[in-house]
């Protein structure tokens, strides 16, 4: 039996795992989070003895295709706003967690090499929380595992491109073209409610999107948790800036609210596809790699599923 190792457990990963496992193949994920999901993230706290949670990644999903239709009623999302837009109940994490069920996820693992070669691929990994972004890697001795017959990288483009610099130098050309945008996303929680709209998509400032939380199904309606995410440009024009001065300023940019019982920023520096790949998975049969990801097609959750699930289509032709 062929053994597969996907490295990122985002939307894309999981459903190229699942599509493999179903055919029978071994396959061990490996992701940096502590859990499964990307950007299918809920993030949980307290503050003035309630209980707070926010999506702040991926705010809703939609399905065009009846297989993504399918996965979501599996997974128990549930509608939200406008017609045809899906949640994951009680929070979006609950998606990925659902999907990863019965697979072997190696949580906390940062990827930093692929060696050997086709049919005995090896996996080098540090754990995830010695690893900081921009920095040199630790003097740490990483861990290995394989030998894999083939290797889905499931990764931004730019994560992953370090990756097949050495294996599959041709596949790295191939990212050149894609554009992703980076998104600060603001968590907020109030006492009392903000004199907000449900939903806010405003065409022109710092602001890209609002959401009350609080408002989707199965949430704690204790408090009111929002989540405020700024537009694109704004920031990557900010995208080094500190966290502590992205929240007052973005906050400060809404009509006046109560005190904030919590506030902080989280980025995602890869969120928006702007300029996709234009094709559902990219593969090189002769190193047995590929990747996959929303960056494929389109920048939508659906289209991480369909990416992934044409690698998976590559891999067992």
């Amino acid at each position: 039996m062929s053994r597969i190792a996907i490295i990122g457990a985002g939307l894309s990963g999981l459903a190229c795992a699942r599509a493999l496992r179903d055919e029978g193949r071994e396959v061990t994920l490996f992701d940096k989070g502590r859990a499964a999901g990307g950007r299918l993230a809920t993030r949980r706290a307290e503050a003035g003895r309630r209980r707070l949670q926010w999506d702040h990644g991926a705010q809703y999903l939609t399905a065009r295709g009846a297989d993504f239709a399918a996965l979501l009623a599996e997974c128990g999302a549930a509608p939200w706003g406008e017609p045809g837009r899906f949640v994951g109940v009680p929070g979006m994490s609950s998606l990925p967690r659902t999907l990863a069920t019965g697979l072997d996820l190696r949580a906390g693992r940062h990827v930093v090499a692929l060696e050997g070669g086709p049919g005995a691929w090896m996996l080098r990994h540090l754990d995830a929380a010695l690893v900081r972004p921009g920095q040199p890697l630790p003097a740490a001795e990483p861990h290995s595992d394989g030998p894999f017959d083939s290797v889905a990288i499931t990764l931004p483009p730019a994560q992953a491109a370090s990756l097949i610099a050495r294996p599959a130098p041709g596949l790295r050309q191939r990212l050149e073209s894609v554009a992703i945008a980076p998104c600060w996303a603001v968590l907020a929680a109030f006492a009392e409610r903000p004199d907000w709209p449900e939903t806010l998509r405003p065409e022109a400032g710092p602001i890209g999107w609002l959401a009350r939380d609080s408002s989707k199904p199965g949430r704690d309606t204790a408090a009111e948790c929002w989540v405020i995410q700024a537009g694109p440009d704004w920031s990557l024009a900010h995208l080094e800036d500190p966290a502590e001065t992205i929240a007052p300023r973005l906050l400060a940019a809404l009509p006046p609210a109560p005190p904030p019982l919590l506030l902080k920023a989280h980025r995602w520096r890869y969120s928006l596809v702007r300029a996709p790949l234009g094709e559902p998975c990219l593969w090189l049969p002769a190193a047995r790699i590929g990747l996959a990801g929303d960056w494929c097609l389109a920048g939508r959750a659906e289209a991480a599923f369909d990416s992934g699930r044409a690698l998976a289509a590559a891999l067992l032709a």
